[in-house]
């Protein structure tokens, strides 16, 4: 019990670790959250200091997901407890102690729970971002209909455990409602088109 309570708030914490800002100011003196769309994440990463940091802070907040996971998994397989830990993972990234509460939206991290919970599940949800990426142009669109579907399919093709399967619709729920400033772009047709990054000059 003990052990278990003890994953879970390391989840949180091990979530919280600002990994786009960290490496953002180190690989380039800029605060990340001054730049861009100002979000702590790993396409704002991407976008202010290239591919090499983005490709580094993806990685990254995907292990915060997916480590403490494992690591309940190994302390307390019971569905509970996994689902208490891959929402404070989540939590973690999207409202982090050390910046006031205001971290990212949560996308990575959120795949690297999803990862763990079903992987063939989270192929499929990455194939989807894929495709309404290079469809609409939209990432924001891209990481919510992703986030959407993880669920969903889990749902029809799985047997997942009710709770487990409650902890996986919050986290995605959390993702889109991170998102809301885009939706809003969205609906009124101003959500730019971006690349993922912009051609540095040399």
């Amino acid at each position: 019990m003990i052990a278990a309570a003890g994953t879970v708030f390391g989840a949180y914490l091990l979530g919280s670790v600002p990994s786009a800002l960290l490496l953002v100011w180190t690989a380039t003196g800029k605060d990340v959250r001054r730049e861009g769309s100002g979000n702590v994440g790993a396409t704002n990463a991407l976008r202010a200091a290239g591919w090499r940091v983005g490709v580094a802070v993806t990685v990254i907040d995907i292990a915060k997901g997916a480590v403490p996971v494992l690591v309940m998994r190994w302390v307390d397989p019971r569905p509970g407890w996994i689902a208490a830990t891959l929402v404070a993972a989540v939590l973690g990234h999207c409202f982090p102690v050390w910046l006031d509460f205001r971290g990212g939206k949560g996308v990575a991290t959120g795949l690297g729970v999803f990862l763990v919970v079903a992987p063939l599940v989270a192929a499929v949800a990455i194939g989807v971002w894929i495709v309404v990426l290079v469809v609409s142009g939209w990432v924001s669109l891209a990481s919510m209909v992703a986030a959407a579907t993880f669920p969903v399919v889990l749902a029809v093709v799985g047997d997942p455990d009710p709770v487990l399967l409650g902890a996986v619709v919050l986290v995605a729920v959390l993702i889109v409602v991170r998102h809301r400033s885009n939706i809003r772009l969205l609906l009124s047709g101003s959500e730019p088109r971006r690349r993922l990054w912009t051609r540095r000059p040399s």
